[in-house]
């Protein structure tokens, strides 16, 4: 078995080594410390994942339709919620026209 520590230790750096790094990173243009704004301006990366919100979110509802509707639209492949949906709202705008 190795005798190499699968958890090496961590060694700080010295009061004067951490000021050495400190002063060489200061003084590279290319990585300046972040102004109050720019860390102001930050946000989490997780808030970042993820589809964007949308401005008219869809509602959740249980609705019952028949076995014929459902095996019709599961037919049709993966989006066939998506599908449904859209067959329902140009039912609703041809209903809307009527009116």
């Amino acid at each position: 078995m190795s005798k190499v520590s699968r958890h090496p230790s961590i060694v700080a750096p010295t009061v004067v080594e951490d000021r050495a790094i400190n002063a060489a990173a200061k003084a590279d243009p290319d990585a300046q410390p972040l102004t109050a704004e720019q860390l102001k301006a930050m946000v989490p990366m997780r808030s970042l994942r993820g589809r964007p919100k949308s401005a008219h979110p869809k509602q959740l509802v249980s609705v019952r339709y028949s076995a014929e509707v459902l095996a019709y639209f599961k037919a049709t492949g993966e989006g066939w919620q998506s599908r449904m949906d859209g067959v329902l709202r140009e039912y609703v705008a041809r209903q809307s026209r009527r009116t």
